[in-house]
């Protein structure tokens, strides 16, 4: 895209995202007016194009439905007036490099908050890029929030004061899925299967380890990792997972790699469970169909069959602003994220990255009957944790399907912050 074409699509762009819903979509019952101050601009670097484009695109839908719901509020409180947030798209086109180039020009932009989260990879790359930049140019220095990258290691040995996760690492969640899988008495094979980059890699080494631990008479029975998003045909794959009399399969793929996977594993006739930690959205239950019934397990901080009124409400809210099916993808964690930001801004009392990131490390809010609070020794945020298996509309517990497949997810273990917290190895330094 050239330049003219870029600024332009970015200012329409900003447009929508200041256009504020009808009254019933926010969460408060009363609107005050809309903010007319400058807008808070974030920078939201992803995937926008390419096969995995999808996962960016739902991310944006998310941010936006959270920046409109702050706005309809009056935006957020500031000593020179109330401000819109304003979310502003950067396409990496899945790679890393393309990732720094859209942080370099949100610097460019004068942007002091910036969000990312669909590759563990870029999310270090942007950690590492943002520290030395923070460092170097202390006058433009930007805070990072991320809300996907799970590899462990990010607010571990690479934690750092400019970053805060937003969602559970890698780790957290398979503790949370090996909750369920110890207790599957007849399981006795698995397969495991992984993107080849940090966070794929991550995933295995931590089932291995937990396997080993809390399983130890379940075998593996397969063991390997696949390029990440070039894979079109997952036919081999598959028989390889059939062939090898597994019972299971346990994966941390997600997009396409997620959903080409088990459409493969059903044409060849697998049977067997998925234990995943992105199986319940983005065309995965319609690729898998009555197959996936009691069979496809997922974990999330939230599910939309979560039993509460606060939640039914919160979902609802979010199908009548998107209500196409295959947008119907909502990230409790994007909301709370928001939240915290908002938050975080007016504890700082100004748009700086130093003051908003230690406001940040004391972010505690809640949404729809979720809670989360930010722990301050290595910015991981501390949240409820799921365990949901798919079914089908209608049945117990099944009220909503997803993306309009006839299936949804029933919600069979909730792990509350305190049971989801693990210990961190982060030694933070502090400005």
């Amino acid at each position: 895209m050239n330049p003219i074409s870029r600024r332009r699509g970015l200012a329409a762009m900003a447009a929508a995202c200041l256009c504020l819903p009808a009254a019933p979509l926010a969460l408060a019952q009363a609107a005050p007016a809309a903010p007319r101050g400058e807008p808070i601009r974030i920078a939201m670097i992803e995937t926008l194009s390419g096969p995995f484009a999808n996962t960016g695109e739902a991310v944006f839908r998310n941010l936006v439905w959270a920046t409109e719901r702050v706005n309809a509020r009056g935006g957020v409180k500031l000593p020179g007036g109330a401000r819109p947030l304003l979310i502003e798209r950067f396409d990496s086109k899945g790679q890393t490099e393309e990732a720094l180039s859209s942080l370099r020009l949100s610097v460019d932009r004068g942007i002091v908050i910036v969000t990312q989260g669909n590759s563990s990879s870029a999310a270090a790359a942007i950690i590492e890029a943002i520290n030395k930049h923070n460092e170097r140019e202390p006058q433009r220095r930007q805070v990072f929030l991320n809300y996907s990258a799970v590899d462990p290691v990010l607010t571990n040995e690479k934690c750092s004061f400019w970053h805060f996760r937003f969602d559970a690492h890698a780790d957290m969640r398979m503790t949370a899925l090996m909750g369920v899988l110890r207790e599957d008495k007849d399981l006795k094979r698995v397969y495991l299967i992984g993107q080849d980059y940090s966070f794929g890699q991550s995933v295995l080494r931590e089932a291995r380890r937990q396997l080993g631990a809390q399983r130890p008479d379940v075998q593996i029975v397969g063991d390997e990792l696949h390029p990440m998003a070039r894979i079109k045909d997952f036919l081999p794959y598959a028989n390889k997972i059939k062939a090898s009399g597994a019972q299971a399969v346990l994966t941390g793929n997600w997009g396409n790699d997620l959903t080409l996977l088990v459409k493969a594993a059903r044409e060849v006739g697998f049977d067997g469970r998925f234990y995943t930690f992105y199986g319940n959205a983005l065309g995965a239950p319609a690729a898998i169909g009555d197959a996936g019934i009691g069979k496809v397990v997922a974990v999330a901080d939230w599910f939309p069959n979560t039993p509460t009124p606060e939640s039914e409400a919160f979902y609802r809210r979010f199908r009548e602003r998107f209500p196409k099916p295959e947008d119907d993808y909502v990230h409790m964690r994007q909301q709370l994220m928001i939240e915290a930001l908002a938050q975080a801004i007016e504890r700082a009392g100004k748009v700086e990255a130093g003051a908003i990131a230690a406001a940040l490390e004391h972010a505690d809010v809640g949404l729809a009957g979720q809670r989360g609070r930010m722990r301050e020794g290595d910015h991981q945020f501390q949240q409820n944790l799921a365990v949901a298996v798919m079914d089908r509309q209608g049945v117990p517990g099944v009220k909503f399907d997803v993306e309009g497949s006839g299936y949804g997810f029933r919600v069979i273990r909730n792990l509350t912050p305190q049971q989801a917290e693990m210990p961190h190895t982060c030694t933070m330094q502090r400005p």
